[in-house]
């Protein structure tokens, strides 16, 4: 079978061939111990499905302590060709370098690549230990902004020249006197474009549309932050009515209809659109989620942020499902087809090649990765598999140390667990 790359359609949706060329990245610390677990049950599962009618041939790139090792370099240029040439490619956890140099491996290869979306899927598994009572009430999709907001890296250093320079410009604009301690302070800048939040939201909305969800809610801080936060809430209101308003019911057309005709009529007119099949597309203030998505986590489905709340909140989220260790991610743009999906947690290099740790964060984007491709009969064989594993108590150290009477297995064991429970029929969707 000839390996081809994945390409974009003049349609503007990813072309597939039976044997797509997928780079990927092992990690560091922990990652070369998940990334096999999780490569041996995606191949597995893509035989179990297909046969030898399809399958992924593997194309390393190099990225962290090993391309530094190799080739003096933590993010080799050649590293984001390969990724930008292939357009799809998946990644284990890397190291963040110490003193200099770039920030973070992860942010530089979403900018780089313009992945503005962050995407963060949270829903609970059957027997996964979780702190909350009931942990089978959240079920979330999240989309994070990637590639503004603080993460854009635009950061000045108390006592230099550019900090004495910002706080020059912030006297000409008459607002110095809200610096209290100019001597000592470092400065921060936080862009939030128009475009940048259009995109993510459009990119939240036809989630919502294509998978039948029935609400957009929009977090932010804009009852502080007036023109960032703030415009992210009224950009994405704007969005969700230009472009979607057959297919929505946005918070401010009720606000609107309940200004000129009362709180009952915009009731009525609510679950109308709702009876209708409409998408609510709402907001709320950012501390207040975090709030409710341990008191009412069933109000919510789809997400759309910015990127530091998107942290916080994925986060967040994920600990209440079994923690970062089954939380899987992705990093897309949506126009150009550039997808790169990963482990969401950190490296953890005390615990490398111990063949200790749980692969399901990093399995778990592999789902993501073959959903993306439309492989989705494989995607669903290792969510079966793994529910089935789960629910079996045959589980890594991290499960183990929280569940009675449970099998302890090494990572490569829940590997091959996983693998001969490919053919369960479990259902596939929402844990019960």
């Amino acid at each position: 079978m000839v390996s081809q790359k994945i390409t974009m359609g003049n349609d503007g949706k990813i072309v597939v061939p039976d044997s797509p060329i997928i780079p990927f990245i092992e990690g560091d610390g922990i990652g070369p111990d998940v990334w096999h677990a999780s490569k041996a049950v995606i191949d597995a599962s893509i035989t179990h499905c297909y046969g030898n009618k399809r399958q992924i041939h593997w194309k390393e790139m190099l990225a962290g302590e090993k391309a530094f090792n190799q080739t003096g370099e933590w993010l080799p240029k050649e590293t984001l060709n390969i990724a930008n040439d292939y357009l799809v490619s998946i990644k284990g956890p890397l190291t963040t370098p110490v003193g200099g140099g770039i920030r973070s491996l992860n942010v530089a290869l979403r900018q780089t690549l313009d992945l503005y979306v962050c995407l963060r899927p949270v829903h609970w598994f059957h027997g996964v230990p979780s702190p909350v009572k009931h942990p089978e009430n959240v079920d979330m999709v999240i989309f994070r902004e990637n590639t503004e907001d603080i993460y854009a890296g635009i950061e000045f250093n108390y006592n230099t020249p550019e900090a004495k320079e910002v706080f020059k410009l912030l006297e000409k604009l008459n607002v110095s006197n809200k610096v209290r301690f100019p001597d000592t302070s470092s400065f921060g800048i936080k862009p939030v474009s128009k475009e940048g939040t259009e995109r993510l939201v459009r990119a939240a909305i036809q989630y919502a549309v294509t998978h039948h969800k029935p609400s957009v809610t929009l977090v932010h801080k804009g009852n502080i932050m007036k023109f960032t936060e703030g415009g992210f809430k009224q950009w994405g209101y704007e969005l969700a009515e230009a472009e979607f308003g057959s297919q929505t019911y946005t918070w401010t057309q009720w606000e609107k209809t309940k200004a000129s005709m009362g709180e009952n009529t915009a009731n009525e007119e609510l679950k109308h659109a709702q009876a209708q099949g409409k998408i609510i597309v709402n907001d709320v203030i950012a501390d207040n989620f975090l709030q409710q998505i341990l008191l009412s986590p069933k109000d919510y489905s789809v997400i759309a942020t910015l990127n530091l709340n998107g942290d916080y909140i994925s986060d967040a989220l994920a600990a209440a499902v079994g923690g970062i260790g089954i939380a899987p991610g992705a990093n897309i743009n949506y126009n150009t087809g550039h997808a790169v999906f990963e482990a969401t947690h950190g490296t953890a290099p005390r615990f490398a090649n111990t063949d200790t740790m749980n692969p399901s964060s990093l399995l778990l984007s592999g789902v993501m990765m073959l959903e993306y491709i439309g492989w989705t009969e494989a995607a669903n064989c290792i969510l079966s598999a793994l529910k089935t594993t789960i629910m079996r108590k045959r589980v890594t150290i991290d499960f183990y140390n929280l569940m009675h009477d449970a099998t302890l297995l090494k990572t490569s064991e829940f590997a091959q667990e996983i693998i001969k429970n490919l053919d369960t029929k479990i259902a596939i969707g929402k844990a019960d």
